[in-house]
């Protein structure tokens, strides 16, 4: 049992998301103008599309993904739909290529004509299409990435139709320097009051540096700021200014690799404090070879946010029904009932096709005529349940992704089961709820 909640927690650690009846809407957008007023939507079918990779090198991500989008749909179909309505999925395989991307994202838009694009895949493709999809004013709910360009503050028209799920670096580096300063108690934050931060000068340390800096405005720590290259071997140069800052905690801006290499370099100048770091970092096997090598002591820890839960009843219990779901869709389709038990990709997936039906959901509770118009209005006005997460709101045009995270740190000694284990040191809250904690 302890090895299937080890390996459930690894999954989830890296799952790389009212008005009365009436026919017409109420559109508090007025700026909002979609090319149509609705399509994808006949007498028994809502019709969504996706092009995520499901052949080539990609494939291990994409097929299971797309099928536990198709088991959240299963789930919602199998119970009535909308109105009677059944979700039907379009798929094409991009192949992970941005232009191909674009070439079938238009195809579901203009030629199949969906409803909206849902679980939106992959950082090629997204980038290339998120224009287009504005342009259009056809809704994109989840995209598969974490890149910047989809995070913006009081989006309007047609701009908003990006709802975005997963964390964005700009959105998780806010987290990352809350939790970086919130106060030690209830395992809230690391407690540092000189913040020294290290980032990688690619996409993901960029987009997590200008969160720091984002949220700094309002929290007003004292930052020493480092950059380096991703392919850098050897981080001395850096690590050692914020070393002789006194900076007693260290915010780590970057992706795996570079994170060995600034845990190696903090190990050879013996600079011993805390680190904090992206939920991309969240793997018990990298960090426990951290253990190993002496990178990781009881006084030079690794934090990483998680934006999933199972260890508490509420997220175990999501995930018993995401594992009723798909395993009911796998049986369905000639598959084994387990194959995607434990597999982060379909989970992320359920998680996609979870929030389009929770918003299908609002529409019918309020009565509304299931258009863009009103789509957009109860996309605005919900707040939305991540399975085995916390939630997330797009009130106010803010599409910033999820930042209620958890934290979590590896283990420094193996379990029963001769492994190294992810191990919560805080629960999921949300960026607001840390950031009371400190002032």
């Amino acid at each position: 049992m302890k090895k299937f909640l080890s390996l459930l927690l690894a999954a989830a650690m890296l799952c790389t998301l009212l008005v009365g009846c009436g026919s017409k809407s109420d559109d508090s957008n007025g700026d909002y103008k979609p090319f149509v007023e609705v399509q994808g939507v006949s007498d028994d079918t809502i019709l969504v599309g996706n092009t995520a990779a499901t052949t080539g090198a990609y494939a291990t991500v994409g097929v299971p993904f797309n099928a536990g989008m198709e088991a959240a749909f299963k789930a919602y179909n199998d119970a009535g739909g909308f109105q009677g309505k059944s979700i039907v999925l379009k798929h094409y395989d991009d192949g992970f290529d941005g232009a191909q991307g674009m070439t079938y994202t238009k195809q579901l838009v203009e030629t199949d004509k969906v409803f909206a694009i849902v679980g939106h895949f992959g950082t090629n493709t997204v980038g290339a299409t998120l224009d287009y999809l504005k342009e259009k004013g056809v809704p994109m709910v989840y995209a598969a990435t974490g890149i910047d360009d989809l995070y913006q503050e009081g989006a309007k028209g047609n701009d908003a139709v990006i709802y975005s799920v997963q964390p964005i670096y700009s959105a998780e580096g806010r987290v990352l320097l809350a939790r970086a300063v919130a106060p030690k108690a209830d395992g809230m934050g690391l407690g540092g009051t000189k913040v020294g931060v290290i980032a990688t000068t690619d996409d993901a340390g960029a987009g997590l540096l200008a969160g720091v800096k984002r949220e700094n405005e309002d929290l007003k720590a004292q930052l020493t700021v480092q950059e380096v290259e991703a392919s850098a071997t050897d981080f001395s140069a850096a690590v050692n200014v914020l070393k002789n800052a006194g900076c007693d905690v260290v915010i780590a801006c970057m992706n795996q690799n570079p994170l060995a290499t600034l845990m190696n370099t903090m190990r050879d100048v013996n600079y011993n404090v805390n680190v904090v770091t992206s939920y991309v970092n969240a793997s018990a096997t990298t960090l426990g070879a951290f253990v190993d090598s002496g990178a990781i002591t009881d006084s030079r820890m690794v934090y990483c946010t998680a934006w999933l839960d199972v260890t508490t009843e509420a997220g175990m219990a999501d995930y018993t029904t995401f594992y009723t779901a798909m395993s009911a869709w796998e049986l369905a389709n000639g598959e084994s009932g387990s194959t995607y038990a434990l597999n982060s990709y379909a989970m992320a997936g359920y998680i996609a096709g979870s929030i389009f039906v929770q918003a299908l959901q609002a529409v019918d509770k309020a009565g509304l005529e299931l258009n863009y118009a009103n789509f957009a209005k109860i996309m605005e006005e919900t707040e939305f349940s991540i399975p085995m997460g916390g939630t997330i709101s797009y009130a106010g045009g803010d599409r910033l992704g999820v930042t209620a995270l958890a934290l979590n740190c590896v283990s420094l000694s193996k379990n029963d089961a001769g492994v190294y284990a992810l191990t919560p040191v805080s629960p999921i809250l949300s960026l607001a709820d840390v950031v009371a904690a400190i002032k």
